[in-house]
């Protein structure tokens, strides 16, 4: 438990520096902010190497820190080959600090091991696409909240120094856009690797439950604005409230499902 607190606590100092990055210094895709990401994400993935070594866990740490993990790889891999994306670190950044803190907080929550020794493939795999789905859902959420504030600041005419470090509100939209189509495609082959898991483990093709519905409906509300914006061009901050809704659905089923059995029901 000792050496499991210290680097959960060493995960989240390393967190630091790259969130506080865009507010020390003139904002740039530079050798500095690629070294700061990348202890960013050796921090929270010695942290699950570590404590996820015997098996996978569901309690609500491992699933906070999984989920961190999952959100800096696609910000890193998106940072990459898509221009403007590094932009939304000042949001995204301190947002995973904040998700590290409450995962540390709630360390001491005893975890459950679930065994995956004779696990199907699909089984395996609708764990690995939930993850990625998350991660990805959230710098989906992050970049529709950046077109929020620049929306707002622009509506105002009055600019302030957080939205001279967002991508611009053009910008923001292609990013939105992108991670939906993507999101889309992620959450529904997800949904259909947990029907293939459903099926191998009990026999039936899908067992409605809160997550499952909160996870549908999701997967609804994405494909619904996708269609929406092509035919009819929904844009700007409306489309971002949608977005921000269907994160608040996708959190509620993947890691609220976890708060409510492992800290409000415990």
């Amino acid at each position: 438990m000792m050496s499991t607190l210290i680097l959960s606590i060493s995960a989240m100092v390393a967190l630091i520096p790259a969130a506080a990055l865009p507010f020390c210094r003139v904002p740039a895709h530079d050798s500095v902010f690629w070294l700061l990401l990348a202890a960013a994400i050796a921090g929270p993935a010695i942290w699950t190497w570590s404590a996820l070594a015997t098996g996978w866990h569901t309690g609500l740490a491992p699933t906070l820190w999984v989920s961190v993990l999952a959100s800096l790889f696609w910000f890193a891999l998106l940072s990459f080959f898509l221009r403007e994306v590094w932009r939304l670190s000042p949001l995204l950044l301190p947002y995973l600090v904040i998700i590290g803190v409450l995962a540390t907080i709630w360390l001491q929550q005893p975890p459950r091991s679930l065994d995956l020794s004779g696990a199907s493939t699909w089984v395996q795999f609708h764990i690995v696409f939930s993850v990625l789905t998350y991660g990805l859902l959230t710098i989906g959420a992050i970049a529709g909240l950046a077109v929020v504030v620049q929306e707002r600041a622009l509506k105002r005419k009055r600019p302030r120094r957080i939205t001279r470090l967002l991508p611009s509100v053009a910008d923001g939209e292609r990013i939105q856009v992108t991670l939906l189509t993507m999101g889309a495609l992620i959450l529904g082959f997800g949904l259909l690797s947990g029907m293939a898991a459903q099926l191998y483990q009990t026999g039936d093709l899908i067992k409605f439950s809160h997550k499952t519905i909160l996870s549908i409906t999701t997967f609804l509300i994405i494909v619904i604005l996708l269609i929406v914006h092509i035919r009819t061009g929904i844009r700007g901050r409306r489309a971002a409230r949608y977005f921000l809704i269907a994160y608040l659905f996708i959190t509620l089923a993947y890691p609220g499902v976890k708060f409510v059995t492992d800290v409000v029901l415990i």
